[in-house]
């Protein structure tokens, strides 16, 4: 089989491979992936930034993706030939603390599907079964190698932020995360501002208006006025900050009102800011990582409801087999959810 894969410890090094098809042990199953989607994290693989150096190439990448099964490990009774499915891709240990209690996505000694083994950029996938969802048969398949990215965003709107019917919400970062976690916190009544800047003009920001929101780029936009007009002067119940940037959590601090709620679900590294004013303004601040069973169970309710639309947010025009443009293009804001039809290594 075939799987496009990081080769080197540097930008760039991404190779299509001919490798040998896995076989699942005793409680995992093979799947022949469909479609699988771009991540944020996989640019950042494609990049090779620090966070990214444990891996140990070459390694097939991607992490979000849907499939079918086509082969059943020895001990697995859960799942059958056939039925399609989607990973949940941070996998526990399931010993220690934070497993035992349910948070397997905080596992102690966590492993990622793309990273710490090989992902779903290939023909065939090998997975622990107890990591595996299925898909119910009212959810498109494109729109279900989405359900990773929009469980990460349930997660983060409806179990970790106060987001209620009526809510100002201020969504700062338009890439993949932000323009779902926006569509997630609408479907709970909250009317929604997403911003992003200058780089986000051609392609992100655009989508979030065709996606019904208001969008702002912060380097051309008085911000305080903006506020002013869309708060009342009060300021926003919730800001999700997801732009992964250190100056996302600064201008969450700026745009929460007292008594709101700041939601960190990018991954800003080291940012400095004063907290005395959040402090004295009783802000809470909340993180959100990952997914689990039940956030998935919402993003495929949200998806074959309408509720977040998959179709209009996905981004099919590149191709597996000339991958480099989409990272480029992801890495430029020229896209924001490029979704690739696997199959195409099984045709040739």
């Amino acid at each position: 089989m075939r799987g496009l894969a990081k080769t080197t410890r540097e930008f760039g090094g991404m190779e299509l491979l001919d490798l040998d098809r896995p076989a699942p042990s005793a409680d995992e199953v093979l799947i022949e992936v469909d479609y699988a989607g771009l991540c944020g994290s996989d640019a950042g693989i494609y990049a090779f930034k620090p966070a990214f150096e444990r891996m140990d190439p070459p390694t097939v990448i991607g992490h979000e993706y849907t499939g079918r099964i086509v082969e059943l490990g020895a001990d697995v009774t859960s799942f059958s030939v056939g039925e399609r499915v989607v990973e949940r891709p941070i996998r526990g240990c399931g010993e220690c603390y934070q497993c035992q209690t349910g948070l397997e996505n905080l596992c102690q000694d966590i492993e990622l599907t793309g990273i710490d083994h090989d992902g779903a950029y290939a023909e065939y996938i090998v997975a622990p079964a107890d990591t595996l969802q299925s898909v119910p048969d009212d959810v498109d398949p494109r729109h279900a190698a989405l359900a990773e990215p929009t469980a990460v965003s349930t997660r983060a709107v409806i179990e970790n932020s106060r987001v209620g019917a009526g809510d100002r919400v201020l969504v700062a970062g338009p890439g993949p995360i932000g323009l779902l976690t926006a569509q997630v916190a609408r479907a709970q009544g909250a009317v929604v501002t997403v911003a992003g800047v200058s780089s986000d003009t051609e392609y992100r920001l655009p989508l979030a208006e065709k996606l019904g929101f208001e969008a702002v780029n912060i380097e051309e936009t008085d911000l305080e006025t903006y506020r002013e007009e869309f708060t009342d002067g009060i300021g926003y119940d919730v800001v999700f900050d997801t732009t992964g940037h250190p100056s996302g959590l600064q201008l969450a601090a700026d745009e929460v009102r007292k008594g709101g709620q700041i939601v960190l679900v990018g991954q800003p590294g080291e940012a400095t800011i004063s907290y005395t004013p959040l402090v004295r303004a009783e802000v809470d601040l909340q993180c959100s990582y990952s997914a689990l069973y039940e956030d998935f169970e919402r993003a495929f309710r949200l998806s074959a409801s309408g509720d977040v639309d998959h179709e209009t947010f996905l981004d099919d025009r590149f191709d597996l087999l000339d991958a480099e443009s989409a990272f480029e293009s992801f890495l430029a804001g020229e896209t924001c959810k490029p979704v690739f039809d696997v199959s195409v290594l099984r045709e040739e």
